[in-house]
């Protein structure tokens, strides 16, 4: 039996409904069913009625949620000792790839110390996959990282939509590119072209486009932001989401801009994990809750 299963059970009893509840806890549908339906067959009880018309809180689960509801104030009980004890210590560490510090990471961090004066916030860069590792052993609290539209998600891992945008050529705004609408694979190839480390989501995403073609010369950057740097002191042009484009310092000094990809369709997301084992420190709750509300507000934001 699992905490976050106990979770569940409350939250569809509360808004009456398994979607409304699916919706709540950012799951599919299908994903809180069978959940619940598992702690159904540990329990031995049927907690749910489930009818065309939906799913709710049968009888039996009734009696059972009395019982549900003192577990989970003893666990948030004991997360809020827990927090208090160690306030003036905490520290939230925060794994990230770098591609959305514009738009979500450095407003979230600020608005973040502004409820949480004494708790530090580690930024630690990396890719994807360390991102992931650290979180399942602990050594990160929640993770920034991007995935392309139709990616299999970490299955161990809680994770949360932020943003959502499209590859775009990040270049100076003298390129000879700049003077393009749109940007094809043979414009591409004919700048030097800086490709992202292997590990890196956009080091995938470029040699997929360029199908093994390859650039009049190309050099390797270590993250989103080496590149920007990189492009705006006129060694190239480079490949990112559009969303750790534009808003960026360097654009809007007019030292880079972005054209979008000819013919291009893809989608890359930015979402925000975190582990779904162990307790989450209100802290670390708190600072995942700011990124939902930062990228709920870019979005609105946006034209």
């Amino acid at each position: 039996m699992r905490i976050e299963q106990l979770e569940y059970i409350e939250a569809v009893t509360r808004l009456g409904s398994l979607r409304r509840a699916a919706e709540e806890l950012h799951l599919s549908q299908p994903a809180l069913s069978e959940t619940v339906r598992n702690l159904e067959r540990e329990l031995g009880v049927a907690v749910l009625d489930r009818k065309r018309s939906g799913a709710t809180i049968s009888d039996a689960g009734r009696e059972l949620l009395p019982h549900i509801i003192g577990v989970l104030d003893a666990v948030d009980r004991l997360r809020r000792a827990a927090d208090e004890q160690h306030r003036t210590s905490r520290t939230v560490r925060l794994g990230t790839v770098f591609a959305a510090t514009v738009p979500l990471l450095v407003p979230a961090i600020r608005e973040f110390h502004a409820l949480h004066s004494a708790t530090e916030v580690e930024v630690i860069a990396a890719q994807q996959s360390v991102i992931h590792r650290s979180l399942l052993e602990g050594g990160v609290d929640l993770g920034l990282v991007n995935y392309l539209e139709g990616d299999d998600l970490a299955p161990d891992l809680h994770t949360t939509e932020l943003l959502r945008g499209r590859p775009v050529v990040c270049l100076r705004p003298d390129s000879p590119l700049a003077s393009l609408d749109s940007v094809g694979v043979d414009d591409l190839l004919t700048e030097p072209l800086i490709v992202m480390r292997s590990g890196y989501l956009m080091h995938r995403f470029t040699h997929r486009l360029l199908k093994g073609r390859v650039p009049s010369f190309s050099y390797s950057a270590d993250g989103a932001e080496m590149g920007k740097l990189m492009v705006a002191e006129g060694l190239g042009v480079t490949v990112l989401p559009d969303y750790s484009v534009v808003g960026d310092p360097l654009e809007r000094t007019g030292a880079i801009t972005c054209r979008p990809l000819k013919d291009d369709t893809t989608t890359v997301l930015l979402v925000v994990q975190r582990s779904r084992s162990g307790s989450v420190t209100r802290a670390a709750r708190d600072l995942h809750r700011i990124f939902v509300e930062r990228a709920e507000a870019h979005r609105t934001a946006q034209p």
